[in-house]
Protein backbone atom coordinates (compact mmCIF):
# COMPACT_ATOMS: atom_id res chain seq x y z
CA UNK A 1 0.00 0.00 0.00
CA UNK A 2 1.29 3.37 -1.17
CA UNK A 3 0.52 6.50 0.07
CA UNK A 4 1.18 9.30 -1.94
CA UNK A 5 2.62 12.98 -0.51
CA UNK A 6 0.25 15.21 0.91
CA UNK A 7 -0.33 17.99 -1.71
CA UNK A 8 0.54 16.26 -4.91
CA UNK A 9 4.16 16.20 -4.42
CA UNK A 10 4.84 14.02 -7.47
CA UNK A 11 8.22 12.91 -7.15
CA UNK A 12 8.00 12.23 -3.41
CA UNK A 13 6.14 9.21 -1.42
CA UNK A 14 5.85 7.37 1.43
CA UNK A 15 5.20 3.85 1.27
CA UNK A 16 4.31 1.77 4.31
CA UNK A 17 6.60 -0.58 3.86
CA UNK A 18 9.49 2.34 4.22
CA UNK A 19 8.01 3.52 7.51
CA UNK A 20 7.71 0.07 9.06
CA UNK A 21 11.73 -0.01 8.78
CA UNK A 22 11.99 2.64 10.73
CA UNK A 23 12.87 3.30 14.24
CA UNK A 24 8.86 3.83 15.79
CA UNK A 25 9.86 7.35 17.20
CA UNK A 26 10.80 8.05 13.90
CA UNK A 27 7.25 6.74 12.24
CA UNK A 28 5.00 8.32 14.78
CA UNK A 29 6.66 11.80 13.99
CA UNK A 30 6.39 11.63 10.46
CA UNK A 31 2.31 9.75 10.53
CA UNK A 32 1.77 13.01 13.12
CA UNK A 33 2.98 15.37 10.58
CA UNK A 34 0.90 13.57 7.35
CA UNK A 35 -2.16 14.12 10.04
CA UNK A 36 -1.59 17.76 11.23
CA UNK A 37 -0.83 19.02 7.49
CA UNK A 38 -3.28 21.38 7.34
CA UNK A 39 -2.21 23.17 10.84
CA UNK A 40 1.32 22.52 10.23
CA UNK A 41 0.79 24.17 6.89
CA UNK A 42 -1.15 27.55 8.57
CA UNK A 43 1.69 27.33 10.82
CA UNK A 44 4.29 27.59 8.29
CA UNK A 45 2.24 30.90 6.83
CA UNK A 46 3.05 32.56 10.55
CA UNK A 47 6.77 31.82 10.23
CA UNK A 48 6.94 33.98 7.07
CA UNK A 49 6.02 37.09 9.33
CA UNK A 50 9.05 36.35 11.25
CA UNK A 51 12.71 38.33 10.41
CA UNK A 52 14.83 36.20 8.56
CA UNK A 53 18.25 36.46 10.52
CA UNK A 54 15.64 35.33 13.67
CA UNK A 55 14.08 32.53 11.57
CA UNK A 56 17.26 31.26 10.45
CA UNK A 57 18.32 31.10 14.38
CA UNK A 58 15.26 29.13 15.16
CA UNK A 59 15.54 26.56 12.68
CA UNK A 60 20.10 26.50 12.92
CA UNK A 61 19.55 25.53 16.47
CA UNK A 62 16.65 23.64 16.32
CA UNK A 63 18.04 21.70 13.74
CA UNK A 64 21.61 20.28 16.11
CA UNK A 65 19.05 19.41 18.51
CA UNK A 66 16.94 17.39 16.05
CA UNK A 67 19.99 15.57 14.95
CA UNK A 68 21.09 14.56 18.29
CA UNK A 69 17.98 12.47 18.91
CA UNK A 70 17.34 11.44 14.94
CA UNK A 71 19.86 9.10 13.22
CA UNK A 72 20.08 9.22 9.27
CA UNK A 73 21.21 5.67 9.19
CA UNK A 74 18.66 4.50 11.06
CA UNK A 75 15.63 5.65 9.15
CA UNK A 76 17.04 7.04 5.29
CA UNK A 77 13.51 7.83 4.02
CA UNK A 78 14.81 10.63 1.76
CA UNK A 79 17.10 8.32 -0.12
CA UNK A 80 14.11 5.90 0.06
CA UNK A 81 11.30 8.37 -1.05
CA UNK A 82 12.41 11.65 -2.21
CA UNK A 83 14.88 11.72 -5.46
CA UNK A 84 17.20 14.58 -5.42
CA UNK A 85 17.83 16.93 -8.05
CA UNK A 86 21.08 16.74 -10.09
CA UNK A 87 23.54 19.50 -11.43
CA UNK A 88 25.60 18.93 -14.15
CA UNK A 89 28.58 18.99 -11.47
CA UNK A 90 26.84 16.22 -9.71
CA UNK A 91 26.84 14.08 -12.31
CA UNK A 92 30.23 14.51 -13.22
CA UNK A 93 31.05 13.84 -9.43
CA UNK A 94 29.44 10.87 -9.64
CA UNK A 95 30.46 9.72 -12.78
CA UNK A 96 34.21 9.95 -11.86
CA UNK A 97 33.78 8.09 -8.60
CA UNK A 98 31.88 5.55 -10.47
CA UNK A 99 34.51 5.70 -13.32
CA UNK A 100 32.16 5.80 -16.22
CA UNK A 101 31.57 8.54 -18.92
CA UNK A 102 28.98 11.30 -17.59
CA UNK A 103 26.47 10.30 -20.65
CA UNK A 104 26.41 6.85 -19.51
CA UNK A 105 25.77 7.56 -16.03
CA UNK A 106 22.85 9.56 -17.11
CA UNK A 107 21.69 7.03 -19.25
CA UNK A 108 21.41 4.34 -16.83
CA UNK A 109 20.45 6.17 -13.85
CA UNK A 110 19.07 9.88 -14.45
CA UNK A 111 15.78 11.12 -16.53
CA UNK A 112 14.49 14.52 -16.76
CA UNK A 113 11.39 15.48 -14.70
CA UNK A 114 8.30 17.53 -15.75
CA UNK A 115 10.73 20.81 -14.41
CA UNK A 116 13.55 19.67 -17.27
CA UNK A 117 15.62 18.42 -14.15
CA UNK A 118 17.80 14.97 -13.97
CA UNK A 119 16.71 12.67 -11.26
CA UNK A 120 17.08 9.08 -10.65
CA UNK A 121 14.89 7.03 -12.62
CA UNK A 122 13.28 4.87 -9.95
CA UNK A 123 13.43 5.34 -6.13
CA UNK A 124 14.58 3.88 -3.22
CA UNK A 125 18.14 5.81 -4.79
CA UNK A 126 20.33 3.00 -7.00
CA UNK A 127 23.51 3.91 -4.63
CA UNK A 128 21.50 2.87 -1.22
CA UNK A 129 22.98 0.30 0.51
CA UNK A 130 20.72 -2.37 2.77
CA UNK A 131 22.40 -0.70 5.63
CA UNK A 132 21.35 2.63 4.54
CA UNK A 133 24.36 3.46 3.78
CA UNK A 134 25.50 5.41 0.70
CA UNK A 135 27.68 3.76 -1.55
CA UNK A 136 28.62 7.13 -3.22
CA UNK A 137 28.44 9.10 0.31
CA UNK A 138 31.90 11.31 -0.72
CA UNK A 139 30.05 11.90 -4.51
CA UNK A 140 26.76 12.20 -3.50
CA UNK A 141 24.24 15.30 -4.92
CA UNK A 142 24.96 18.41 -3.57
CA UNK A 143 20.94 18.32 -2.58
CA UNK A 144 22.12 14.99 -0.39
CA UNK A 145 24.53 17.20 1.11
CA UNK A 146 22.10 20.20 2.51
CA UNK A 147 19.08 17.48 2.93
CA UNK A 148 17.02 18.42 4.94
CA UNK A 149 18.32 22.57 4.83
CA UNK A 150 16.98 23.13 7.92
CA UNK A 151 20.46 24.36 8.89
CA UNK A 152 21.14 27.12 5.78
CA UNK A 153 20.50 30.85 6.06
CA UNK A 154 17.19 32.02 4.08
CA UNK A 155 15.12 29.63 5.58
CA UNK A 156 12.23 31.53 4.51
CA UNK A 157 13.10 30.94 0.87
CA UNK A 158 12.28 27.19 1.40
CA UNK A 159 9.61 26.83 3.59
CA UNK A 160 7.40 25.29 0.88
CA UNK A 161 9.70 22.36 0.71
CA UNK A 162 10.42 22.72 4.52
CA UNK A 163 6.94 21.98 4.67
CA UNK A 164 7.28 19.15 2.59
CA UNK A 165 10.58 17.56 4.30
CA UNK A 166 8.45 17.50 7.29
CA UNK A 167 6.40 14.67 6.23
CA UNK A 168 9.08 12.62 4.86
CA UNK A 169 12.23 13.32 7.53
CA UNK A 170 11.87 13.03 11.61
CA UNK A 171 14.30 15.34 12.20
CA UNK A 172 12.16 17.86 10.27
CA UNK A 173 9.15 16.70 11.82
CA UNK A 174 10.55 17.13 15.34
CA UNK A 175 11.70 20.84 14.44
CA UNK A 176 8.76 21.95 13.18
CA UNK A 177 6.73 19.89 16.71
CA UNK A 178 9.35 22.22 18.55
CA UNK A 179 8.96 25.54 16.73
CA UNK A 180 4.91 25.29 17.44
CA UNK A 181 5.70 24.84 21.04
CA UNK A 182 8.58 27.39 21.53
CA UNK A 183 7.35 30.05 19.08
CA UNK A 184 5.16 32.69 19.18
CA UNK A 185 4.12 35.01 16.14
CA UNK A 186 6.63 37.30 16.71
CA UNK A 187 9.63 34.76 16.38
CA UNK A 188 10.38 34.78 20.07
CA UNK A 189 11.48 31.60 22.16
Amino acid sequence: MTILHPDGYQDSFITIRYLRQMLPEYEKLLKSAVEKKKENRSFFEKLKKIPGRDLDALFNDLHEEAFEKVDCLKCANCCKTTGPLLKNKDIDRLSEQLRVKPANFVSEHLRIDEDNDYVFKKMPCPFLKDDNYCSVYSARPNACREYPHTDQRNIRSILPITYLNSMICPAVALIVEELKGSVNPLGQR
